[in-house]
């Protein structure tokens, strides 16, 4: 069963459209759906529950009602058309790693699976996945560097090491530059951005006096933000 929204994009982007399936319309692929329409891409949306794809059609480009562990059924889809297929099935671990198995073997160029746990990271992994997204622990991880520090607003991982964060400004910082306050010297830490009031400033020098209601986006090893901002 197929069912269509055909979708006109106007907007002009910077970046070629891509092309995503997704499979697994549960709340987390639904809101990736949502997502990667609210992008201006063009989605795919599969599930075996008909309520779950009609619930995706205002934002898929198209989608379809069926079993992703049936070979022919995803080898029908054409899979080595598509940028990136993400497979996001929470509650059905087989059909995980028979999905993603499937989608490598008929010419997937970039599988990304969902896992609940790490046992399950290695598996897909070794069964075709590109690469694995664990929810949970990612949403867990942020969670805790978020409420235990006084200045943490947000937090992005780079990799094992390094990573983006959003924080407030200490006290003793208010009124003072940039250059007074050289975190880059003393922690290797770079001030990427100044954000006020919705607005960043990327643009930014050593002279640049630090306001109260400011934020920073920052850029540094994990150890030193944490010694930085007392984390």
């Amino acid at each position: 069963i197929k069912v269509s929204n055909r979708k006109h994009y106007s907007r002009i982007r910077r970046e070629k459209m891509k092309s995503v399936l997704v499979i697994g319309l549960g709340h987390f692929g639904m809101l990736i759906v949502k997502q990667i329409h609210e992008l201006g891409h063009q989605v795919m949306a599969i599930d075996k529950n008909e309520s779950r794809v009609n619930e995706a059609l205002p934002y898929a480009t198209n989608a379809l009602i069926g079993d992703s562990t049936n070979a022919n059924f995803l080898e029908s889809l054409g899979i080595n058309n598509y940028d990136v297929c993400i497979e996001t099935i929470g509650n059905d671990f087989q059909s995980s790693l028979e999905t993603t198995s499937l989608l490598k073997e008929l010419g997937g160029k970039m599988v990304v699976s969902r896992a609940n746990r790490e046992v399950q990271e290695k598996f897909l992994l070794r069964n075709g996945a590109d690469e694995v997204v664990n929810p949970e622990k990612q949403i867990a991880k942020w969670t805790a560097i978020r409420y235990t520090s006084n200045y943490i607003l947000d937090y992005v991982k780079l990799d094992d090491n390094y990573a983006i964060f959003e924080v407030k400004l200490p006290d003793a910082w208010i009124g003072k530059n940039i250059r007074d306050v050289d975190i880059r010297q003393r922690y290797g830490i770079n001030i990427m951005a100044i954000k006020e009031k919705g607005s960043m400033k990327l643009a930014i020098s050593p002279d640049d006096i630090l306001n109260e209601g400011q934020t920073l986006l920052v850029v540094g090893e994990h150890k030193a933000i944490q010694k930085c901002f007392h984390i």
